[in-house]
């Protein structure tokens, strides 16, 4: 997600058309559990966030996808939710190539 104030990553089952996470099969819903756990412990690898944040609203798209947010008590929403919490703050291009870079190499580590 490109919101600096956040590192944020969203999850997207490869599964054609699937919208609730109650309605795939139990074993993509264990994969997506598994998917985020290793998600949430790399951002907590990579940032100085304290808490991780998982959600799946699904209001505005309806494919499923899963928000991982890391989360620090000095972020601009702390303690309440990111959704509708002042404006977007887009990466700068470097930046953001690092940050991709750093999760890419972190990932291709475990």
């Amino acid at each position: 997600m490109d919101d600096r104030r956040f590192p944020w990553l969203i999850l997207v089952p490869r599964i054609e058309a699937a919208t609730e996470l109650h309605r795939i099969p139990l074993e993509a819903q264990q994969q997506l559990l598994a998917e985020s756990s290793r998600a949430a412990s790399l951002l907590l690898q990579v940032t100085e966030a304290e808490k991780i944040n998982l959600g799946a609203l699904g209001n505005l798209v309806p494919q499923l996808h899963w928000h991982v947010v890391a989360r620090s008590r000095d972020d601009a929403c702390w303690p309440g939710p990111v959704w509708g919490c002042g404006e977007r703050e887009g990466y700068p291009e470097a930046e953001r190539e690092t940050l991709i870079r750093t999760l890419q190499e972190a990932l291709g580590h475990e």
